[in-house]
């Protein structure tokens, strides 16, 4: 199936119908406060497409047949910084068992490791800290930084890319979540970590979008 691409003035004509239906083209373009010229070619790609259906004097109908194309046009709208949540930080000399309680207090599945200078340098998941208690290690004194992914292996994503984007590295590379960075301008090994996209908040994206 071809998703259409719709912009946000087709968006808000579908809403308007959907809201008053029948409306006429007059009526809907006072409602955006546009000519109905500048309307024309949006409200043909609505009708070829389906979304719409326009009956001779009585007006535009919504005919909710292209919900997945609405669906997917919202979902792309949405931005990383959108849904993201508030990251997990610990530094990298912190003891694994000071970790392993950090990351059982706090539930999650990953916890973002930063050195001295609050950059991002590594990751650890819970399997990591699983496998850290299996043997004869004193996880009271191993530093994290002994166990952790590091930089530059860590799977990152940018605060205005897509969701999209973010569940497919998720996908991709099999982690419960990523840390949202945001690069030094004047130097590019100045990593901060602003946020965190996980599993959990793509999911709550697409439950309110369907609930809507």
């Amino acid at each position: 199936m071809t998703i259409i691409q719709l912009n946000q003035r087709q968006l808000k004509i579908i809403e308007i119908v959907k809201a008053k239906e029948p409306i006429t083209s007059e009526s809907i373009a006072a409602n955006l406060n546009v000519t109905r010229a500048t309307l024309r070619s949006d409200l043909a790609i609505l009708t070829m497409t389906g979304i719409l259906d326009a009956r001779p004097k009585v007006g535009y109908f919504y005919s909710g047949v292209s919900e997945i194309n609405l669906m997917s046009n919202k979902i792309k709208d949405k931005k990383v910084e959108n849904i993201m949540s508030i990251p997990i930080l610990v530094k990298k000399d912190m003891s694994i068992y000071e970790v392993i309680v950090t990351i059982f207090l706090s539930d999650v599945g990953s916890i973002f490791i930063i050195d001295d200078n609050e950059n991002l340098c590594g990751i650890v998941s819970r399997k990591d800290l699983l496998k850290a208690t299996i043997g004869s290690n004193d996880i009271n004194k191993m530093p994290i930084g002994m166990i952790m992914t590091r930089m530059p292996n860590v799977v990152t994503i940018n605060k205005e890319d897509d969701i999209v984007l973010a569940a497919k590295k998720i996908i991709e590379h099999e982690v419960d979540s990523i840390p949202v960075i945001e690069n030094d301008e004047h130097d590019k090994n100045q990593v901060k970590v602003i946020g965190r996209i996980s599993k959990t908040n793509i999911t709550k994206l697409f439950l309110e979008l369907a609930d809507n």
